[in-house]
């Protein structure tokens, strides 16, 4: 029998208590992953989580922008599990309710809170796990949640510009380190998809409007919303030793998002 991608692998999702990072923890231990710790705001969630992934993982409770957070979660991997392999950086969200919007709608605190939830989340996440990996001598591998709209506009529909302004910074900086840590052997890719039934995409998936237009945006599979496990193959992949020669790429599981024109469907008179 094969031996499984992510056989005898520890790994860390930062924001995996619900929605993509959940989906994507029961993918790693399906691919044989020996721990997976998941990192999430909410204690109900948390544990939630933990009792539906089984007794190879574990919780670590607190805001993925306290600069304490990744290091505490990665800490628990190497105590509980024997070991750090592998994160997988999923938290941020929408910046709407915190005053994101069109440029000229943005708000001083919707601007600061947005980058903080998107962009610096990740990067102290990333630091933490670097820095863990350059400890062991190990080498490791790093995924980053991107989102097309960090280069694919909707202008209809999705217009909170500071979001799409951190997604697409997610993308220099994951090259940036990809680049300087090649040689210690240390891989950093972005995972990037559309639209996703998430928590956070709840807004959308009640719009009509939306929804018709992401039939044509979105024209895989009948053309409909992103499902949480249609990105685990793709998580997967990047952080098993399958993908050891692939580092600073972007792969977008978007439905065919960033290739289709999308109708924006006509309002009745």
């Amino acid at each position: 029998m094969a031996e499984q991608p992510l056989s005898g692998k520890v790994l860390v999702v930062v924001g995996g208590t619900t929605g993509l990072g959940l989906s994507a923890a029961r993918a790693f231990l399906a691919a044989g992953a020996r721990g997976v710790v998941v990192t999430g705001r909410d204690a109900g969630s948390a544990s939630a989580a933990t009792a539906s992934l089984g007794g190879s993982s574990a919780a670590h409770v607190g805001n993925a922008t306290d600069p304490a957070h990744a290091p505490g979660a990665i800490a628990l991997a190497r105590e509980r599990f024997g070991g750090f392999h592998a994160l997988y950086h999923v938290a941020g969200g929408s910046g709407r309710r915190l005053g994101d919007g069109p440029l000229h709608a943005i708000t001083d605190e919707g601007l600061r809170g947005t980058l903080q939830l998107n962009l610096e989340s990740v990067i102290l996440s990333n630091r933490a796990a670097v820095k863990q990996f350059l400890a062991q001598g190990t080498g490791g591998a790093v995924l980053n949640m991107g989102s097309v709209l960090g280069w694919s506009p909707s202008p209809e529909f999705f217009a909170t510009h500071v979001y799409a302004a951190a997604k697409a910074a997610i993308v220099g900086f994951t090259k940036s380190a990809a680049g300087y840590y090649a040689a210690q052997n240390i891989r950093l890719n972005v995972l990037a998809p559309a639209l996703v039934v998430t928590p956070m995409s709840r807004r959308a998936a009640a719009d009509e409007r939306i929804l018709k237009f992401i039939t044509t945006k979105q024209p895989l599979d009948g053309g409909r919303i992103g499902r949480p496990d249609d990105c685990d193959g793709a998580a997967v992949f990047l952080l098993s030793d399958a993908a050891r020669f692939v580092t600073g790429q972007v792969l977008a599981v978007d439905g065919g998002w960033t290739v289709s024109e999308g109708q924006i469907p006509v309002e009745n008179p």
